[in-house]
């Protein structure tokens, strides 16, 4: 196991997804309704480097793109590539992300002579966030789009999966539904969900409180390869009930001094510019208070959107 100081979020949920039982099983219940479609053993590792040259009149860069699990499976005799990339926070430019992946892998097949037909394939967006995602979901999403052109316009979206909300009741495999029930259990500070996951692999606990930012609370008192649910865990679940309070208190002033701000600045550049687009809104809706202060120090300068969305970016 890597040093637990050392490994990220991403990391901790490359390793539990790396096992393919807890892949097929998180695969089935995401997108399958629990139906048993993706069969581990099935499973092969693929490779997912994708390199591509962007040329322009300056210079020329080689961009490296990584999907953090990719695998090649059959369903129903046909092969596919299904993938799993985790996302801690927000990402505005997901869908475009996403869709820069399998552009780019659909490319590297069509020049490959060995492939007859292309392989399909499946990015499934594991989001474990602390907030409730409210980037794009969608193409369309980042555009006002005439309403003549929308039949023709090629949208693309995301399979995105919030693990907060996650149904675990259509995850058959035990130590992968544990996992995902103890992420849920940390983010509401609850003890009794805890107190349920007897049977849990410390490993998968552990990596769990790596992804909540709780790791502190929990290193030091689990022991054995199982949890014991002994004195050590009372005192892990009385700090949950402490930091979630001290966290909720901050939290609360945080998000509602940041909704201020925001309300502000729209009004500000409402009544400087008129009715604002869809894009710029959400762009101010999903700032930091850094990027929101840096646009109230420019507020004097802004002339357009334009403005406002590159002082913002």
């Amino acid at each position: 196991m890597e040093p637990l100081n050392k490994l990220t979020a991403d990391g901790a949920c490359r390793t539990v997804f790396s096992n393919d039982v807890s892949f097929a099983s998180f695969y089935n219940a995401a997108i399958f309704e629990g139906k048993q479609i993706i069969h581990p053993e099935r499973l092969v590792r693929y490779e997912n480097d994708i390199s591509f040259l962007i040329n322009d009149s300056k210079r020329a860069e080689d961009k490296k793109r990584r999907r953090d699990i990719v695998v090649k499976s059959d369903i129903n005799g046909i092969y596919c590539l299904l993938g799993i990339e985790h996302q801690s926070s927000i990402d505005e430019t997901m869908v475009i992300r996403c869709g820069i992946y399998e552009m780019l892998e659909y490319l590297k097949q069509a020049e490959n002579k060995e492939y007859k037909r292309l392989v399909p394939q499946i990015i499934v967006v594991l989001y474990t966030g602390t907030k409730k995602w409210n980037g794009p979901l969608k193409f369309s999403d980042y555009f006002e789009i005439p309403e003549e052109l929308k039949k023709y316009f090629n949208d693309w979206k995301i399979i995105l999966v919030d693990v907060k909300e996650m149904d675990t009741s259509k995850i058959s495999d035990e130590q992968t539904r544990y996992f995902i029930e103890a992420i849920q259990a940390m983010y509401k500070g609850s003890y009794e969900d805890l107190k349920r996951l007897k049977r849990m692999k410390k490993e998968n606990f552990l990596y769990a409180a790596i992804i909540t930012g709780s790791i502190d609370q929990v290193e030091n008192v689990l022991e054995g390869d199982e949890i014991d649910m002994c004195e050590g865990m009372e005192r892990m679940a009385e700090g949950f009930r402490k930091e979630g309070e001290v966290r909720g208190v901050i939290r609360g002033r945080s998000e509602g001094k940041l909704e201020e701000k925001q309300n502000t600045l729209l009004t500000l550049l409402t009544c400087k510019l008129g009715n604002l687009s869809k894009e710029t809104e959400n762009t101010i809706r999903s700032s930091t208070m850094e990027k929101l202060n840096k646009l109230t120090l420019s507020i004097f300068d802004i002339q357009s959107e334009e403005d406002a969305l590159r002082i913002i970016n």
